[in-house]
């Protein structure tokens, strides 16, 4: 880490907003996130840049949407492209641009159908209501969905029933009906997996928002070898951890078990809203005109940008970096938590990477903001960096000294 990857803290630039005024305290947003005191205007490259002109670092990738890094020339040029075309028709009729990106979604997975939406917590809702509708073709009882203990699959009703976080969920109870929690115990699971009423299990293959946990992946090959054998459906949901962001387009790939169901967003769409469910052909032939909808998803201005985005988080020279720079950046964080002893526990793979700190995840974000480098929590005493894809070695080690100086 020397002195040659420091980056300037303001810039004059004639693109520069430095004498824009701030937001105001007083905002009309309904107030569902405590937002940092920063009015953030423009990026370039993995820097973000406020209305001020001081340059910030970006470990966090708006929540693992912005792969691809800011001001991206490719991107750009395909939302300008995509606005040549066609903004929205509604799903009324066939549209190209969805055509083509389901089309190239499955051939780079192995789902046969895709289901597109606007958000990772619709996709997830969408993929409970799939299974539900393909379980009760074997009979009225096969409803229950089963989540696992430290599970973060979105806000709405279904998904906030599966989702491990009981602040989130003790102000909207009742929440909705057969959905449960488990211990991430074969055991436990074991015991509740019956065939005759539980329907779907939804797992994440790395919790992101429960602190980074990188599942066992014995654990997922048993579990799915139980759910196979059981006539139960397994759900991935990768809307964090998916599209390049362990080193392989899906998660799954790396681990030797294939899913019947699949969720993706956050990066699909390069910072467009956009989700989508991938499933097999069984699961599939159980859906019905009418059973589902949306009056966005899959729009040919949004799947077009989409098209794009896919077709470079796909690119094997990107993947091997994220694999190859990834593990370098945990031996990295690691010898930073043996250095400052300031770090319990590192857990991670490729782009996506978790530290339990002593005292709270929110102090280390805070002052690391103050110092130029957005990093995310995951609980309380979890500090969580998901960098852009394209991040190089240098800005990455950038990143690192400044949180070693937090630290």
């Amino acid at each position: 880490m020397t002195a040659s990857t420091m980056k300037p803290t303001t810039e004059s630039s004639a693109q520069g907003t430095a004498s824009a005024a701030p937001a105001p305290l007083e905002s009309a947003i309904l107030g569902t996130y405590k937002r940092a005191p920063v009015e953030l205007v423009r990026g370039s490259g993995v820097y973000l840049y406020d209305a001020e002109g001081k340059a910030y670092l970006d470990f966090g990738s708006g929540i693992a949407v912005n792969s691809l890094g800011y001001d991206d020339a490719g991107l750009k040029a395909a939302l300008h492209a995509a606005a040549e075309g066609l903004i929205h028709t509604s799903n009324l009729y066939h549209t190209a641009p969805g055509e083509r990106l389901a089309a190239a979604l499955v051939a780079r997975s192995f789902a046969d159908k895709v289901f597109f939406c606007n958000s990772g917590a619709e996709a997830n809702e969408g993929a409970f209501k799939i299974a539900r509708r393909w379980a009760r073709t074997q009979g009225d009882a096969k409803h229950e969905i089963i989540a696992l203990r430290g599970a973060f699959h979105g806000r709405l009703f279904g998904t906030l029933a599966a989702t491990d976080r009981p602040n989130y969920r003790l102000p909207f109870r009742p929440l909705a009906p057969g959905i449960s929690i488990f211990e991430r115990d074969l055991k436990e699971l074991d015991a509740a997996l019956d065939p005759d009423t539980v329907a779907a299990v939804i797992v994440e293959p790395i919790q992101g928002e429960g602190g980074v946990r990188v599942i066992d992946h014995g654990f997922l090959r048993e579990l799915r070898a139980v759910t196979a054998s059981r006539n139960i459906a397994l759900i991935f949901d990768e809307i964090q951890c998916g599209l390049g962001r362990t080193g392989s387009l899906f998660a799954y790939e790396q681990i030797g078990v294939v899913p019947d169901i699949l969720t993706l967003a956050k990066p699909l769409a390069g910072g467009l809203p956009m989700g989508a469910v991938l499933m097999t052909a069984p699961i599939a032939s159980a859906m019905q005109y009418g059973d589902h909808g949306t009056t966005f998803g899959g729009g040919p201005f949004v799947a077009s940008v989409a098209l794009h985005v896919l077709d470079r988080l796909s690119d094997p020279a990107l993947l091997a970096h994220v694999r190859e720079t990834g593990a370098w950046f945990g031996h990295e964080l690691g010898e930073i938590a043996h250095r400052t002893s300031r770090i319990r526990q590192v857990r991670g793979t490729g782009f996506i990477w978790g530290l339990d700190v002593m005292g709270t995840a929110a102090h280390v974000v805070s002052e690391a903001q103050a110092n130029g480098l957005l990093v995310l929590t995951a609980g309380e005493y979890t500090v969580r960096l998901l960098p852009p894809l394209v991040a190089t070695k240098e800005e990455l080690a950038r990143g690192l000294q400044i949180l070693e100086e937090v630290l």
